[in-house]
């Protein structure tokens, strides 16, 4: 059961992240628009809701986060989307659970390196350089009991079933479509995805004091031909995100 107060907000930041979930989405009360973000007050099988399409990026995700929190007094903030893959033990239509997400384009850039740091603190030398958002104390075995058996759409020329796992999510603004930069943010942070909302939501639940899950699917492997496998895979990576959603909603 779930511990949360209040009604779950659930996040994604493009169409077909949406339509993964709006077809089991009823209940509909009522929807309220604020600066241009539409708010949609339901319930997702039997527990309520707020569904909101973000937008792309970090600011998007901490503002939608914010007004969540502030206005619809949200318990906690769920994200389902797609991401990229860093790790190359994964593979497209994986899906990736956050134990630990990074900003990894804020902090001290010095000799052609960033150094990251926790969002907020001065990236300058004698601040702490601590970094990371880490999921909740006791959700990665509720999470992990909520998914015993689930099972996620293969995608197509893949020739394999896709796996969930927890892992280590990157944040930042922009598209990766470089593979020496993946294969960099691999090595340096042994990330398993990268995006474009996930830790700026961390930073705004984490300054409400209020837990955060997020859900990625990988769409595309961050490499040289993410422009294309993103297009062609981000419907079915979507919806293994949202499959998973489904099961962890009841034990949020």
């Amino acid at each position: 059961m779930s511990d949360v107060q209040g009604p779950l907000g659930l996040i994604c930041a493009i169409p077909d992240e949406m339509a993964a979930l709006q077809g089991h989405f009823h209940g509909v009360e009522r929807r309220q628009h604020i600066a241009g973000f539409s708010f949609i007050m339901g319930q997702l099988d039997g527990r309520p809701v707020v569904l909101v399409e973000a937008g792309i990026g970090k600011v998007n995700a901490a503002l939608v986060g914010t007004l969540l929190f502030h206005q619809f007094g949200v318990g906690g903030l769920l994200f389902s989307g797609v991401a990229g893959g860093l790790d190359p033990t994964l593979d497209v239509g994986d899906v990736v659970i956050a134990d630990r997400l990074v900003q990894h384009d804020y902090g001290a850039l010095s000799g052609g390196r960033l150094k990251p740091y926790q969002p907020g603190v001065p990236p300058l030398p004698g601040f702490d350089d601590t970094h990371g958002y880490a999921l909740a104390d006791g959700m990665a075995p509720r999470l992990a009991a909520a998914l015993d058996g689930v099972t996620l759409a293969g995608m197509p020329g893949t020739g394999r079933a896709p796996v969930w796992r927890f892992g280590t999510v990157l944040t930042g603004d922009h598209f990766l479509n470089c593979a020496d930069t993946r294969r960099d943010l691999h090595a340096r942070f042994n990330a398993q995805a990268v995006e474009m909302e996930g830790a700026a939501l961390a930073q705004v639940a984490a300054r409400f004091g209020m837990p955060l899950v997020v859900v990625r699917a990988l769409s595309d492997l961050a490499g040289s031909d993410s422009h294309l496998d993103f297009p062609a895979f981000a419907r079915t990576a979507a919806a293994n995100a949202a499959d998973i959603v489904r099961r962890i909603v009841p034990v949020f």
